[in-house]
């Protein structure tokens, strides 16, 4: 993808290619330690590991999503030179989405810690729900047309 750049200060990977990481150990760490908790409050079930495995299976499809049509407009925008945008497009969407499941998974894993009894701050949980709070208006301004715009996918 000629569009997604890797900088040196973003390492061989690229930025991208570290949120897919970060937001991949979190989802399994996620997984691995719900269930651990589960299992030693008793509430481990094999139906539960099935649902959460779709839940993140769900997950991964919604990455995917993003991911791919960042691809498909960088590409678009890339080879048809009648569309221009005033500023220069790498990737939007994929970050966009992975920062927000990974803020969440971090919240999800707080909660875990707590509730194997970890001494925590009462303002970390607020932070991290700020911080997804924070992702959801940078996604909710993308979408919102002015007034007296019409959308045309209606």
């Amino acid at each position: 993808m000629p569009y997604c750049r890797s900088g040196n200060a973003d390492g061989p990977v690229g930025l991208l290619g570290w949120l897919v990481l970060v937001w991949a150990a979190l989802m399994l760490a996620d997984w691995l330690i719900g269930s651990a908790v589960a299992a030693k409050d008793g509430k481990w079930s094999s139906a539960k590991m099935r649902a959460g495995a779709w839940h993140k299976g769900g997950i991964i499809v919604i990455v995917y999503v993003a991911l791919t049509a960042d691809w498909l407009i960088g590409t678009l925008l890339h080879n048809l030179p009648v569309v221009e945008l005033p500023f220069t497009y790498g990737v939007l969407l994929g970050p966009l989405v992975i920062v927000w499941y990974v803020v969440g998974e971090l919240g999800s894993l707080a909660e875990h810690a707590i509730t194997m009894g970890a001494p925590y701050p009462a303002w970390l949980p607020k932070i991290l729900e700020a911080g997804k709070d924070a992702v959801d208006k940078v996604g909710e301004e993308l979408t919102d047309f002015r007034e007296g715009e019409q959308r045309h996918d209606r």
